[in-house]
């Protein structure tokens, strides 16, 4: 009887440890699958977004987006320096144009097409058109204006793209954590419920979402 029980005895501790094996190499390889499974932080994407621009997307591991980022801040800083630029020359054009020194005479160059004697009060005090000089200085002016609106217009296109990429960077971490698989299920299901114009019991059909 003896030798009978250390049989049985043997035999259950090999079972157990078979299944204890079998289990530690289960939990080894669900651990194993969820290291593989990128999962990512929302709060972390956001703050690289706002340390620099495509760090975000970086780490979101979407690649494809870092050369639309990078396109948007070069379109905008183009339009940036290009209005700066003409704002300068017009604003200086103006200023040399209705000051009385006739050694700032900066605005010959944008002014081509007409001779400076008909339209220049300083270089030309005897025979410049009053209404033409105002005509031109009316001119200036509205360049000035026209530039120095679209230069702070892509300052704020700037600044709005710098937010945009952050709430990409934000968005794509939120989305790579919700749950599409297939354990979503949806069902309808009828419902009772009290029918208001009745009082009385009655039916209904509800939603019901299991995840």
């Amino acid at each position: 009887m003896k030798a009978q029980h250390y049989i049985i005895f043997f035999i259950v501790l090999l079972l157990n440890c078979s299944v204890s094996n079998v289990s530690a190499q289960d939990s080894l390889f669900i651990e194993t699958r969820e290291k593989k499974m990128f999962r990512a932080d929302p709060l972390r994407a956001t703050m690289l977004a706002v340390a620099l621009p495509g760090l975000g997307q970086i780490y979101n591991r979407k690649y494809w987006k870092i050369p639309l980022v990078y396109a948007g801040f070069g379109g905008v800083l183009y339009a940036i320096n290009y209005n700066s630029t003409n704002y300068n020359v017009f604003m200086k054009a103006y200023q040399d144009f209705t000051d009385k020194i006739p050694e700032t005479d900066s605005y010959l160059k944008l002014i081509r097409n007409a001779d400076p004697a008909t339209y220049d009060p300083v270089l030309h005090p005897d025979t410049y058109d009053p209404s033409a000089a105002s005509w031109y200085t009316d001119r200036m002016l509205r360049q000035v204006d026209y530039f120095k609106k679209y230069r702070d217009l892509s300052y704020i296109a700037f600044a709005a793209w710098y937010l945009i990429t952050v709430l990409d960077a934000n968005v794509d971490a939120s989305l790579l954590n919700y749950d599409i698989s297939n354990n979503l299920v949806l069902q309808m299901l009828p419902v009772p419920s009290l029918h208001p114009a009745y009082a009385g019991p009655g039916m209904s059909v509800g939603l019901c979402f299991s995840f």
